[in-house]
């Protein structure tokens, strides 16, 4: 078989090979590269300082405080005057009320209970502790006792944890009798819902029944909403978030505003309790 030459590769033009020889006598010159130097940060805005802390409004038990709210209030509302008018005036006694740990250890255990059976698991639990003798129940005598103690006198397991947990806190510093009773009302809620167990609800119960304070509202209490709701004959129940509008003419004394929403609720369930009775004996 005869052999085939195989094809050579084409050979270059004339003409490529000038350009070819053109392109390798280019030079490139180099650029100057100037090296900018980094801009300044803008200067940071300065900061305005922290707002201080509200000022803790005088108790409404100390000397001439209850006076002045319902001097505001009436003169503030003329509907809830009429309230006022009409009904006994609170009492905030006066006398020192419980240390705070006793009052939130008893708050705790009040929690979702009828009233007669959480006094019947109060007294049980007060004998549990001697330092309840002088009237002090002590975090220490608390976290004494374990979970089994506390379930045998009719507290839930939950519960118990709840209870441990504040006096847990307390005795760690975290929580304590004069670091409550500085504290306003924005940053004591902060500080005592972080405690198992204790909610907002609680928290402002707290602040009203056992501190005093003037102006706590608690806006997500249903007695107190439907009361606001019978005040200004609202078609609806006054959602939880449109009750700071509602009642910020009652500042700085909403705890006793609260107070009367509750027993305007009761006067009413009163009214139309007497008026069935009277129907049923015509």
């Amino acid at each position: 078989m005869a052999k085939t030459r195989s094809a050579a590769p084409p050979r270059p033009s004339a003409a490529a090979t000038s350009t070819a020889a053109a392109t390798a006598r280019i030079s490139f010159r180099s650029r100057k590269i100037v090296k900018t130097p980094p801009s300044k940060p803008p200067a940071a805005a300065a900061l305005p300082p922290p707002a201080p802390p509200a000022p803790v409004l005088p108790a409404l038990s100390a000397p001439g405080e209850l006076a002045a709210a319902l001097r505001h209030l009436a003169a503030a509302d003329p509907l809830l005057s009429e309230v006022i008018a009409s009904t006994d005036a609170p009492a905030f006694t006066s006398t020192p009320s419980l240390p705070a740990f006793h009052s939130l250890a008893r708050s705790i255990l009040y929690q979702q209970l009828a009233t007669s059976a959480a006094a019947a698991i109060y007294a049980r639990f007060l004998a549990l502790l001697p330092s309840a003798a002088d009237g002090a129940v002590s975090p220490a005598a608390v976290l004494a006792l374990a979970a089994a103690d506390l379930r045998a006198i009719g507290v839930s397991g939950r519960k118990a944890a709840y209870l441990h947990d504040l006096a847990a806190r307390f005795a760690a510093g975290d929580l304590s009798e004069s670091s409550v009773a500085a504290m306003g009302e924005d940053a004591l809620l902060a500080q005592l819902t972080r405690v198992k167990g204790i909610g907002e609800w609680t928290v402002h119960m707290f602040m009203i029944f056992s501190l005093h304070r003037p102006d706590v509202l608690p806006s997500g209490d249903l007695g107190v909403r439907k009361g606001v709701q019978e005040l200004y004959k609202l078609k609806a129940l006054p959602k939880p978030e449109e009750m700071a509008a509602l009642c910020e003419r009652w500042r700085p004394y909403r705890s006793v505003g609260a107070w009367y929403m509750w027993r305007l609720l009761e006067s009413k369930g009163a009214a139309a309790k007497k008026a069935k009775k009277g129907n049923a004996s015509s």
